[in-house]
């Protein structure tokens, strides 16, 4: 399976000069790549190489390989774009959103990442430094570091491409990794159900609920603090608006990676595996009050359900995702379905049988219930290819 692994660099001051110069070139040359293949209806690379190569290498001073990453840089982008607009993510064909997404050529930020190959990018392990092309030349002993084992998997496992990228005037080096997967538990003694929710983040059918309420409240303090930023529009506060960016972003993250491994962790010690909620496409259907969307539409759900599925397939332990409809009003003991079960929000109580839990345990249980029955059914375990571990 891939693994990403990002490493920081170290690089001097003249290193980093001419590290920034070649990342706002490529991207320079990527951009005015994206509006030929925009004019031409060049989207493939083959395509897109006849009508910009040439012009790309001696216009911006680019070598053969980093010409060859920012035209195929493109063609992806366009790619994206297209599933993008087919999927629905700008709008109906029509609205103004989809208009504007799809009438004009792709552009890259000056600082965007740019892919480096075997050719153009070489480790020294046992020194941590990199040697790297740059429009300024081979730029050697330019120092990285990282975490201890995160650094034993890059020396390890390393394959393919690297990314450049610039992100707060630091530099990053992000390697694609290809390990071994574990054997997989083809015989789970059942089904671990995970509910996941805005009150509490998850809840399992094990009892365990990881609670959002203190999560919640520095996220709203967030918001205030941006919007109120925003607001006021000053040079200092748009300068603190930039320190503070992205900072709700990493939190959540952080949740997300430590939950994930605590679940992955107990579905492994007890020989089962794992059931998720099929959560695609719930902003859609989900109807809530306005303050209520802001809430669930900010937490990366998506995102806390990829790193469970990737931890899981790198332990071997299996992923099944069901229909959430009517879990939560579902009574996991008589299998009655009836929105009057849900009294209010935490509490869960059968109309029928009399059954009473916690609403959010109840629901996992009714997941679990599910994630075997798909099991049975012969489902097989889907887990992402590619995810951040650094």
């Amino acid at each position: 399976m891939k693994l990403v692994v990002r490493v920081k660099l170290l690089p001097t001051p003249v290193q980093a000069a001419a590290l920034e110069a070649t990342l706002h070139a490529c991207n320079q040359a990527a951009t005015w790549a994206a509006g030929v293949a925009f004019e031409e209806n060049a989207r493939r690379p083959l395509e897109l190489r006849k009508h910009t190569y040439v012009e790309i290498r001696f216009r911006w001073g680019l070598g053969a390989q980093a010409a060859q990453h920012a035209i195929k840089k493109t063609c992806d982008a366009y790619t994206t774009l297209k599933a993008n607009l087919r999927a629905g993510r700008y709008g109906r064909p029509g609205t103004r959103r989809h208009t504007r997404a799809s009438g004009k050529p792709v552009v890259f930020r000056p600082d965007a990442a740019q892919p480096y190959d075997d050719r153009m990018l070489s480790w020294q392990h046992q020194a941590r430094t990199i040697s790297i092309w740059t429009t300024a030349g081979r730029l050697k002993n330019v120092a990285f570091t990282g975490q201890a084992e995160h650094l034993e998997v890059l020396a390890a496992h390393r394959k393919g491409e690297s990314d450049l990228v610039c992100q707060g005037g630091k530099w990053f080096l992000i390697a694609t990794c290809e390990i071994a997967e574990a054997t997989p538990n083809t015989h789970p003694a059942g089904f671990l159900g995970v509910d996941l929710g805005v009150v509490n983040i998850t809840a399992t059918s094990d009892g365990v609920r990881h609670a959002g309420r203190g999560i919640n409240r520095m996220r709203e303090n967030d918001r205030k603090l941006r919007s109120k930023l925003q607001k006021k529009n000053t040079k200092s506060a748009r300068r603190r608006a930039k320190k503070y960016a992205g900072k709700e972003a990493r939190r959540a993250r952080d949740v997300n990676h430590k939950i994930s491994k605590r679940i992955v962790a107990e579905a492994e010690r007890t020989g089962r595996g794992i059931a998720l909620e099929q959560l695609t496409g719930i902003r859609e259907r989900a109807r809530l009050r306005k303050p209520q969307r802001t809430t669930l539409h900010s937490w990366p759900f998506a995102q806390l359900g990829s790193f469970i599925a990737y931890k899981a397939k790198k332990a071997g332990v299996p992923v099944v995702y069901v229909d959430p409809a009517y879990t939560s009003q579902e009574c996991s003991k008589c299998h009655h379905t009836e929105r009057g079960n849900r009294p209010c929000q935490a509490v869960f109580s059968c109309r029928v049988c009399g059954f009473v839990d916690h609403a959010d345990h109840n629901a996992s249980h009714n997941i679990a219930h599910r994630g075997w029955y798909v099991w049975v059914c012969g489902a097989q375990s889907t887990a992402p290819e590619l995810n951040l571990i650094a």
